[in-house]
């Protein structure tokens, strides 16, 4: 996850109002700044920061009134003009300049001056502000379900770690800048500091010569591993990494797999655009990207985080994201192509269609979940993400888009211009028309229509097999096995244009593939074919960005968590004794405390006396021994699983010992849609972990766990891609 969203900063401001009937002066760039040379020095025993920032700003003029943000906490004690200080001194003229303070915690100061006279002879001006206070802010677990999600702080500085990012406002910034960095960290005895860039030779000394949006500083007492490192392309970077003494021992495993990764994406998408690539461990919970530099919290190190989902991500946002930017306030394009080069594309790169398919499903199933029918809106508004549906429109929905650009103009044009990109706008800014821009110069067609529909419009493709009709040929004759099949395609709403596969079942086993492009909300498609078929299937590899509905899902927590009705059967369960299903329904009351009363969970217990099935999604916590309702709900289940003496049993498979514990989610046809799901441990000492852990397996139709940990899982039937079957006369 790419974290460098700047903070909407305050602007230069103009010096005074024009009136109305004065004639139009010529337009003159605003200032930005070039550079930063800062000089910090740390306390985590007190929370300090003193610091001293050199910044060189360009494009202003005498007399202008320049604001600069800066967190409300630091106390600037000073601003001096060192604009034509000799021989590198570090004092000159003092400036005047007011704050205006932040009407709350989390906004900036505004630190206001007017631009002195003395630029040098290029117009560049540089400043001295010299600035303390305290960083306090430690980081919050988030208040919601969802499993890996960052601590929440605006940044600290401590004694169990230090955390300065843009959210910190810790050093003097002005909004639309993009910098280079010179930056010297002082840090007590047995602590390292690390930043964007190359560290120098000198300790704490580091030069960040690629302009970036923000600069991230954190520190701790870090196990330092580093390695020269040749890429495949030749480029030479340094590896490293920066961990915690308990796991200093994963060092090599997480440079192995950086040099992995950056060796598939640079042929994609160019040289590496830093120097270094670290993977650093943070002190709270986190998964964050920064040029040069992931940031782990030590949870995520503890556990091999080293898919492409997760490492591989974080690696490909040194290009997309880090390397060129975003402007968030036009449509957010980094996540979606971040997602699908690493998340997705990495699987087809080694040669595994299995997960690949498997990583398309789970895009779709994302959207179907949690993006309800009148609740979308286009691709182009998603900023950034607050909440499981922004994460499948901004990540999974734009991501299907970029695949569906690769099919519309091709393997060979679609890398190229993909690889245009870093080209182009590497230490700039792009936005969506940028991208469409390219892809449009190097397909040497229009794709305005693409982008518009895939892009601008709100919503997916609904689709579906609305009938067959299979002839012989017109005027055929000789084999009479040949056949026309007539397959008439229905989409609800206005139609999209796209390509999609149709599969044909024949005898035996064998299949044959074709694809068809769409243009009609009605449309029938002729397709020749050999022999009869059984039956056809709609977009079988699920290559096309559509709706699929609720009911077409495999069943899984995940249709429980977002039904409109929900219910949770408690199980007899002692007051004194602790208890991990008390502990699931404590979770879920306490985020459902804000919501209106009738949109809430329904929570039943033993004693209610209520026999009737809810409607909606039920959520049974126990099996039969100490919850009543357990075995009648299981009947939905069918032959998927039964409860034995000694444990359970899931299609046909027995796990017995005091030690397993089993999620199981079951399709509920007399409401389509929803779903029965049932928590149930051997012992509750199996359930420690997973209930913790509950809503993190919400995915798949079974999950069961040996001592927490996952042993087993998998799907029950879905339906995504419908089979029709053809009548043979």
């Amino acid at each position: 996850m790419n974290r460098l969203h700047r903070l909407i900063r305050f602007s230069l401001l103009a010096g005074c109002l024009v009136p109305a009937l004065a004639v139009a002066e010529p337009v003159v760039s605003l200032p930005t700044i070039e550079h930063h040379r800062l000089t910090l020095e740390l306390l985590p025993d007190s929370h300090q920061l003193i610091a001293t920032d050199r910044v060189t700003l360009s494009g202003g003029s005498p007399g202008r009134t320049l604001a600069f943000s800066l967190a409300p906490a630091l106390r600037l004690e000073h601003i001096q003009d060192v604009t034509h200080c000799q021989n590198a001194c570090e004092t000159g003229p003092e400036l005047a300049f007011e704050r205006e303070a932040s009407s709350t915690r989390s906004e900036p100061q505004r630190v206001i001056l007017k631009q002195p006279a003395t630029a040098r002879g290029n117009g560049a001006l540089e400043l001295k502000f010299s600035y303390r206070g305290l960083v306090d802010d430690p980081p919050r677990d988030p208040r919601h379900l969802r499993f890996v999600t960052p601590s929440e702080t605006s940044g600290h500085i401590g004694s169990e770690g230090v955390y300065l990012s843009s959210e910190s406002q810790w050093y003097p910034d002005v909004d639309g800048s993009l910098a280079t960095y010179d930056v010297t960290i002082a840090v007590p005895e047995g602590w390292t500091a690390v930043t964007q860039g190359t560290p120098q030779s000198d300790q704490g000394h580091w030069i960040v010569s690629t302009k970036s949006e923000a600069l991230t500083v954190v520190a701790n007492r870090f196990e330092v591993k580093s390695r020269s490192w040749t890429a495949k392309s030749g480029q030479e970077i340094r590896l490293a990494t920066y961990l915690f003494p308990d796991e200093a021992a994963l060092a090599d495993e997480y440079l192995d797999a950086s040099a992995r990764y950056l060796d598939a994406y640079i042929p994609l998408l160019g040289p590496y655009p830093f120097s270094q690539f670290a993977v650093v461990e943070n002190f709270f919970s986190s998964g964050l990207g920064m040029p040069s530099f992931t940031l782990l919290g030590s949870g995520v190190i503890k556990r091999h985080y080293i898919q492409p989902y997760a490492l591989g991500h974080e690696i490909v946002h040194s290009w997309i994201g880090n390397g060129v930017f975003n402007r968030i306030d036009r449509g957010n394009w980094v996540e979606g192509l971040t997602t699908y080069l690493s998340n997705y594309y990495y699987h087809e790169l080694m040669g595994d269609e299995a997960q690949a398919r498997e990583q398309r499903r789970l895009m779709l199933m994302g959207y179907a979940v949690y993006v309800r029918p009148g609740e979308e809106y286009p691709v182009i508004q998603f900023s950034q993400k607050h909440d499981e549906k922004d994460n499948a429109i901004g990540y999974q929905q734009s991501a299907m888009v970029f695949h569906a650009l690769r099919q519309e103009i091709g393997e060979a044009l679609f890398w190229k211009a993909l690889k245009q990109i870093p080209e182009r706008y590497l230490g700039k800014a792009a936005e969506w028309r940028d991208l469409e821009r390219v892809f449009q110069e190097v397909a040497g067609r229009d794709l305005r229509w693409f982008f518009a529909q895939w892009i601008e419009r709100a919503g997916a493709p609904d689709m579906e097999v609305a009938g067959v009709r299979v002839q012989p040929p017109a005027g055929s004759s000789g084999d009479m096995n040949k056949v026309e099949a007539m397959v008439h395609i229905a989409q609800q709403g206005t139609p999209y244009r796209m390509a999609v596969d149709l599969e044909f079942v024949l005898d035996e086993g064998r299949t044959h593939r074709t694809r068809v492009h769409l243009t009609e909300a009605d449309q029938e498609v002729t397709v020749p074919l050999a022999e009869p078929p059984l039956a056809v299937r709609l977009d079988p590899g699920l290559h096309v960005f559509r709706r699929v509905m609720r009911n077409a899902l495999a069943p899984m927590l995940n249709l429980y968590v977002t039904d409109v009705q929900r219910t949770v059967l408690l199980p007899t369960v002692s007051s004194e004794q602790p208890s991990p299903f008390r502990d699931i329904v404590q979770r879920i009351v306490a985020q459902e405390a804000s919501k209106p009363e009738l949109s809430r969970t329904t929570v039943r217990r033993p004693e209610d006396k209520t026999t009737a099935v809810p409607a909606g999604s039920v959520l049974v916590l126990g099996g039969p021994p100490e919850n009543p309702a357990a075995t009648d709900m299981l009947r939905y289940c069918g032959d998927h699983v039964r409860f034995t003496e000694k444990g359970f049993a899931v299609e046909g498979k027995a796990y017995e010992g005091a030690t397993m514990a089993l999620l199981v989610s079951c399709r509920r046809d007399d409401h389509p849609g929803s779903v029965v799901t049932l928590l149930y441990g051997v012992t509750p000492q199996a359930l420690t972990r997973v209930a913790r852990l509950l809503f993190f397996y919400g995915w798949q139709s079974y999950v069961v766990f040996h001592e927490g940990a996952v042993v087993a899982r998998g799907d029950w039937e879905d339906r995504m891609s419908t089979e029709v079957r053809i009548e043979t006369r």
